[in-house]
């Protein structure tokens, strides 16, 4: 009989041991499982062994669990892989919209969900071939396909940018665009947001927001952007010759 290969990365080793007992529940047969506590080391036990499913934790050290997998991905794209997170922030859910392969099958699991759930989601994902999401993480999708609030990838990558602190010459430089390009962008971004800059005052001492500061308290506030993406995308600020943010590499 042939054996299964797979990997669970996460730096937590009681949830290691609760996806390894979902794991000897499943009807994956006889299956060989490899360990990884960071992100790193996912990564490369993944191109050293080449396991076809892996149960990935989204925020590990060294290395996010979204830069793991499109590092795994780049190398072997018909890897199954299940996301486990304790999050469903819209940042993720971007993130990954923006990696995974066509040819790959995914999931993406809340840590609150059940041994049972768990089980039916490993099945699915690993045996099948089926793209299982949690219905919390559904619904994040849903309004960032809404098109009347979702902000498409240029207004969510400028969005990034301003939360870095960039002036709109800056931003202008790395994406490309004229400053009066930027402004035009940022006045979408700003009304998708919610974030008025038409009240009386508003360029006055007397205004009460600063639009810039008061758009990122807003991503902050739905999701849309989170420390580990800040952390990453500020990582990306000094690597040579780097002229964009992409929130999920």
């Amino acid at each position: 009989m042939t054996t299964a290969l797979l990997l669970i990365a996460d730096d937590d080793p009681v949830y290691r041991s609760f996806i390894r007992d979902a794991v000897s529940e499943c009807g994956l047969g006889l299956v060989n499982i490899l360990e990884a506590t960071d992100g790193e080391a996912a990564v490369t036990l993944a191109l050293e062994h080449r396991p076809g499913c892996i149960v990935l934790d989204l925020q590990m050290p060294h290395l996010s669990g979204v830069e793991a997998a499109r590092r795994i991905w780049a190398e072997q794209p018909a890897t199954r892989v299940l996301f486990w997170s304790n999050f469903a922030d819209e940042a993720y859910v971007r993130s990954l919209a923006r990696i995974v392969p066509s040819e790959a099958s995914y999931g993406y699991l809340l840590k609150s969900t059940s041994r049972e759930r768990l089980r039916v989601a490993i099945e699915g994902v690993f045996l099948d071939g089926q793209c299982i999401v949690d219905r919390m993480i559904r619904d994040v999708q849903a309004r960032t396909e809404h098109w009347l609030d979702a902000l498409t990838d240029d207004e969510y990558d400028t969005l990034i940018d301003i939360a870095l602190g960039l002036t709109d010459q800056a931003i202008a430089h790395r994406q490309g665009l004229s400053t009066r390009g930027v402004q035009s962008r940022l006045q979408r971004l700003y009304a998708k947001l919610g974030v008025s800059t038409g009240e009386p005052g508003w360029m006055g001492e007397s205004a009460g927001f600063n639009p810039r500061t008061r758009a990122i308290c807003v991503a902050m506030l739905r999701g849309l952007v989170n420390p580990d993406l800040l952390r990453r995308a500020n990582q990306k600020l000094s690597e040579p010759g780097e002229t964009s943010v992409t929130p999920g590499a």
